[in-house]
């Protein structure tokens, strides 16, 4: 039979009542026949005076099947290799793609594996040490394994966004994540999702290669031929996926360098903002507590201020702050959640959108670059040399006062008073205190309060560089046989988007391939 989908609602006291759901779903099929039902969809609808859930199902026969496994093939000698340089998102899907089309991927990882990756992290968080290859940015599985491991995009034109999904439940997720309308998976389950998706890419006989950061990219005749690793070790290629993420700002000065086409991008850059999880519950739930069938509540907030945006990103509820820096010298907050959302604070970056004109009028392709970077260090160099985070109540930001005493943050290495508010130049500052008023009236009076508080700075929301690449090809515009790709590149954001455009990209690889005999 052909597919018919019907929509209830329910409390959440009745989320788990089958009897309940299935009498609801007999009485909106009407006259529709089935004999079994999938759920595809779930989301919550606070918007009324009771929080109820949307479930959407598609009414099948019983002997309908669905695979959703990926025809991977098992690479040989003869198989053309693609070289990919970084392990996450954008890298690890870009190798499961090769897999299909035949080509044996080979990653070449800056970091560490994700479980020798965590020492690293802990020392960060404990004892300020800043491993510059081994970060909460840098190893495998990249910045998205321990970003909270939200699944929502909306690049839905990039490709097959429920192949992505299948994938991840493939090795280890939750099959949840099909079906609620903003999955999230958690920092300590990425974990080993990540290292079974390695798995599969080596027993398919791709490999991967930690510890070995590309510090050198030869081109002969416009073309890619070479890499040179860890300063000594040469490597000759054929193709070369370029996924190294938004914080290798190694790449793009290296780019500079030989005078290989990269341009300024747009970016964003504010504070994490925390507050209480019982607080945004109460607010958009009118609950408190909440109902335990209810997850920790979210919010998404987003307004325009002189042509500028000020925006929500990455919310984290039930969640952590963590320390970002990928150099020591360096301040970096950044967000995180486990997969119970457990925590009592929720946070969110708070961040103003900034156009490489507002601080230049200079065509310097590294300009907003070189912005983030002053900014990371100087906010450093307030503090007393570990990663201690400053910090600052939402309410003596607004009034332009220090902050006395701050409330209990989920910030590991700890914070301490600082004025935020001279921190950033006038314009972002003055932005984000309209931005915080705007939102305050869009969350009932609610969001400004003394218990919020700003941990500075959030300022890895994407690149702020892009590596051009042609529209028909993929490949960058001056080295051909090079593929920029992802987030480092300027083509993503975030662990969907990004992993979209590393399939998209080797989609591209293939095509080129097979048009010239090679595959």
């Amino acid at each position: 039979m052909a597919s018919h989908f019907v929509e209830i609602s329910c409390p959440p006291d009745k989320l788990y009542d089958e009897a309940y759901k299935h009498a609801k779903i007999r009485k909106s099929a009407g006259t529709k026949s089935y004999g079994h039902v999938r759920l595809v969809k779930r989301w919550i609808d606070a918007r009324g005076r009771q929080v109820r859930y949307g479930l959407r199902y598609e009414l099948m026969d019983k002997d309908e099947i669905f695979n959703n496994t990926a025809p991977y093939q098992k690479s040989t000698s003869y198989s053309p290799i693609v070289h990919i340089i970084g392990a996450g998102p954008a890298g690890y899907f870009a190798a499961l793609e090769c897999l299909i089309h035949g080509l044996k991927p080979i990653i070449i990882e800056r970091g560490k594996g994700v479980r020798e990756r965590r020492r690293d992290l802990r020392a960060i968080q404990q004892d300020g040490i800043v491993n510059s290859n081994s970060n909460y940015c840098f190893g495998e599985g990249g910045a998205g394994t321990y970003s909270d491991g939200k699944l929502y995009t909306r690049a839905k034109k990039r490709g097959n966004v429920s192949n992505v999904i299948q994938v991840l439940i493939d090795h280890g997720a939750d099959a949840n994540i099909a079906i609620d309308a903003h999955p999230h998976i958690g920092s300590n389950k990425l974990p080993k999702i990540i290292e079974n998706i390695r798995k599969t890419i080596e027993h398919y006989g791709g490999e991967i290669r930690f510890n070995s950061r590309v510090t050198d990219i030869i081109e002969d005749n416009g073309k890619a031929v070479g890499l040179i690793v860890n300063e000594k070790e040469k490597l000759y290629v054929q193709q070369v996926i370029l996924a190294t993420g938004h914080s290798a700002r190694d790449i793009y000065a290296l780019f500079n360098r030989k005078n290989w086409k990269i341009e300024a991008k747009p970016f964003a850059l504010g504070f994490r903002i925390e507050h209480p999880q019982v607080l945004i519950d109460e607010i958009q739930y009118n609950q408190n507590p909440r109902h335990e069938n209810l997850p920790a509540a979210a919010y998404q907030l987003a307004c325009e201020i002189d042509g500028r945006g000020v925006f929500s990103f990455c919310m984290c509820p039930g969640g952590l702050i963590v320390p970002a820096a990928t150099a020591p010298g360096e301040i970096v907050v950044n967000g995180m959640s486990l997969s119970r959302r457990d925590s009592p604070f929720a946070n969110s970056g708070f961040v103003v959108s900034i156009e490489p004109r507002d601080l230049s009028v200079e065509k310097d392709p590294l300009v907003c670059l070189k912005f983030q970077q002053s900014l990371e260090q100087k906010l450093f160099e307030q503090g007393d040399g570990s990663q201690a985070a400053p910090a600052q109540r939402v309410v003596d930001f607004i009034a332009g006062k220090p902050s006395y005493n701050l409330p209990a943050t989920s910030y590991i290495p700890g914070i301490y008073p600082c004025r935020l508010d001279r921190m950033l130049p006038d314009i972002i500052v003055e932005r984000i205190k309209l931005g915080l008023n705007i939102f305050n009236r869009r969350l009932r009076g609610k969001y400004i309060t003394d218990d919020a508080i700003f941990v500075g700075i959030e300022s890895r929301t994407s690149a702020p560089v892009k590596i051009p690449r042609s529209n028909r090809t993929l490949e960058h515009v001056d080295v051909k046989r090079l593929y920029p790709c992802g987030e480092g590149a300027g083509y993503a954001g975030g662990i969907m988007s990004a992993a979209l455009d590393g399939q998209r990209v080797v989609q591209a690889v293939a095509h080129r391939l097979k048009e010239e005999g090679l595959n």
